[in-house]
């Protein structure tokens, strides 16, 4: 118990805390069995500690951070562990990767039910199903997702900034005097093709080279997020990772499905059930038109963010994808995202048009009064032309 004391004071005392995500308010850290899922390199380490820096302080032994990746826990399961941490006074157990151990989900439940004075708060990936597959934390877990950086998030990082979010109605009734606030004190311009980029992984932070650690994570996304947790035979994973890649080449387009079936040796149904787990790994995301879902062919398959676009080789990346790719990506939060009738078109919750297009080209578009236009290349709007970086303010 020693060592585990002085690893969470260690890596407590170093997180990276410059800038506090919005979740650490949004959950009711009163409940007693927390999960936060999101995809791989999106935060959630440095998330559970900065919440035990806040919370507690680095030497507080009533908060204890452990990581399923050691190997002592491979002949220890978190019950046990669970039983040792409060007879030595523990009263919050952050689990990381929760995942990696087995029956995780019912050594969980043993621990709510033998230690009602104990909370947990435990990370996992945004494949897994935590009410739905693991019937035993029904009624007892409260689940929260963490994204990677918004737009606003990444500029308060980069220039220091505190700006606040907004929601959805705010933005499309009030962006003319929203944005009168925010340019006086940074260029959005200047940092939002950085954001396209680079900006949604907090990892950029790192001196690595960006590209091959986000190939990296990706690769982990598919051989441990998805072939793990879904309990899918490796000789499987190059055939996830050809669909993928096809995917990509194709992205922003309705995809043939038959044609993916041939090229990858697979049932057009497996290839649905790839294609959703792609989309629960947050590698892409899956458009359909009003009142469609899964199982149905999608109206339109696209990469969950614009960083992913850029790490795939020969990909050409092309502003108009890229720039719809950010408008979904934006929305996906707390927002249904379905196809409109035409391309560039879109229909959020079922009944705001939208079209994401480039101010540039304004003259050859024809504006309808029914419809916002989410505009690129321009830091203002008026009317129902609102600027599509301040979309980026929605979280």
């Amino acid at each position: 118990m020693e060592a585990f004391f002085r690893t969470h004071t260690y890596l407590v005392e170093h997180v990276d805390s410059v800038l506090r995500r919005n979740l650490m308010d949004e959950i009711d850290w009163n409940d007693r069995m927390i999960g936060i899922k999101g995809t791989r390199g999106v935060g959630k380490t440095t998330f559970l500690l900065q919440y035990a820096k806040e919370k507690f302080g680095s030497t507080d032994r009533q908060c204890l951070y452990i990581n399923m990746n050691n190997f002592y826990f491979q002949g220890k399961g978190i019950a046990d562990f669970a039983e040792d941490f409060v007879q030595h006074g523990g009263k919050v157990l952050l689990i990381d990767q929760v995942f990696k151990q087995p029956d995780w989900s019912s050594e969980l439940r043993k621990c709510y039910d033998r230690f009602p004075e104990l909370k947990i708060v435990f990370t996992g990936s945004s494949v897994m199903r935590l009410k739905e597959e693991n019937p035993e934390l029904n009624g007892i877990v409260k689940s929260y997702n963490l994204r990677g950086f918004s737009f606003r998030e990444y500029l308060n990082l980069q220039t220091g900034n505190n700006f606040k979010t907004y929601t959805l109605e705010e933005i499309l009734n009030n962006h003319e005097h929203i944005i009168k606030e925010i340019l006086p004190l940074v260029s959005p311009l200047k940092y939002f093709k950085e954001y396209i980029h680079h900006g949604f992984y907090p990892f950029f932070k790192e001196n690595r080279n960006f590209s091959e650690n986000l190939l990296k994570t990706m690769n982990m996304m598919t051989e441990v997020d998805i072939l793990l947790i879904k309990q899918i035979e490796l000789k499987y994973l190059a055939k996830i990772k050809k669909l993928f890649y096809l995917l990509a080449l194709n992205a922003n387009n309705s995809p043939n499905i038959s044609q993916l079936a041939t090229d990858i040796e697979t049932s057009r149904a497996t290839v649905m059930n790839y294609i959703k787990y792609l989309a629960d790994a947050r590698l892409i995301n899956i458009i359909y038109t009003v009142g469609e879902d899964f199982p149905k062919k999608p109206a339109k398959v696209m990469m969950h963010n614009t960083s992913l676009l850029y790490a795939i080789y020969p990909v050409v990346v092309d502003e108009q994808g890229l720039m719809e790719t950010f408008f979904v990506n934006a929305l996906w939060k707390d927002h249904l995202v379905n196809q409109g009738e035409k391309d560039q078109y879109y229909i959020v919750d079922e009944k705001t048009k939208f079209r994401v297009c480039d101010s540039t080209g304004s003259s050859k578009i024809r504006y309808n009064s029914d419809t916002f236009y989410a505009r690129y290349n321009t830091e203002v709007g008026k009317d129902n032309k609102l600027p599509l970086w301040l979309l980026g303010f929605l979280y």
